[in-house]
């Protein structure tokens, strides 16, 4: 986990439990903290799609343009190359210079753990696609009744829950922010979250990576805000732009 400052978390008050210092506002805008699970929102709204090429900075002040946003904490890991798409880091690392080059984002990493694991394997409907029933993928079977396993590569990404979690109580605390913005659809963010708010007092926003994400996490939310299409595309970098190292530029097929 990467710190980037310090300081104690708040200070008690007499009587009470611990309160978030407040100081005043630009008249008429919340002070406003986004927290975003890097991973979450690419697999839950950019793979596959056009807008990968996307300015955080942009995006919130689209969405949030009565809030006064404060500061945007990105959670990620970096990836490794593969021997399918050995330019897959290249490609992260353009993104998170991109992402520097915005005052306001704060990049935190996790760590990614790769492993070769056993797996049951699923019955594929001649398209290649999974087959389900009752909502559950149907497993293959042995002719004695057992599942099918093959060994499968797994990447599986390490820190960013608990970081994200680690930083919204911290900036909670601290009085950093009046409203907190997650975007993620990990419900082991709720207790956190429902701290931040109960023993706070933020106001909570949620922007979920898939509109059907997690329940639990919308009914804790103060309000919600969609994470359509027309949003991420006039939300973009620029395809070339300089910063203060010189220039950088939207990677091929992105």
């Amino acid at each position: 986990m990467h710190h980037y400052s310090s300081g104690g978390f708040g200070q008690r008050t007499r009587g009470g439990p611990l309160k978030a210092r407040r100081s005043i506002s630009r008249v008429g805008r919340i002070r406003t903290n986004v927290y975003i699970d890097g991973f979450n929102l690419y697999y839950g709204s950019l793979k596959g799609g056009p807008h990968k090429w996307l300015d955080i900075d942009a995006l919130f002040a689209f969405l949030l343009p009565k809030n006064d946003i404060r500061k945007i904490r990105y959670f990620t890991a970096r990836v490794e190359a593969r021997s399918n798409d050995p330019d897959l880091p290249v490609r992260q690392d353009t993104y998170l210079r991109a992402l520097a080059s915005r005052s306001k984002v704060e990049v935190h990493f996790g760590s990614f753990m790769s492993n070769c694991v056993r797996a049951p394997i699923v019955e594929q409907d001649p398209a290649g696609r999974p087959i389900r029933q009752n909502g559950k993928p149907v497993v293959a079977l042995k002719p004695n009744g057992t599942a099918k396993m093959e060994w499968v590569h797994k990447s599986e990404e390490k820190g960013s829950d608990v970081n994200l979690a680690s930083y919204l109580l911290r900036d909670a605390f601290k009085g950093e922010c009046e409203c907190a913005v997650i975007v993620s659809n990990d419900s082991d963010l709720l207790t956190p979250i429902r701290i931040a708010r109960e023993e706070c007092g933020l106001t909570i926003g949620l922007v979920l990576p898939r509109p059907n994400g997690s329940i639990a996490l919308k009914q804790l939310a103060h309000f919600q805000k969609p994470l359509r299409v027309h949003a991420l595309a006039a939300s973009q970098f620029p395809e070339v732009f300089n910063d203060s190292v010189g220039t950088v530029s939207k990677p091929a097929g992105w």
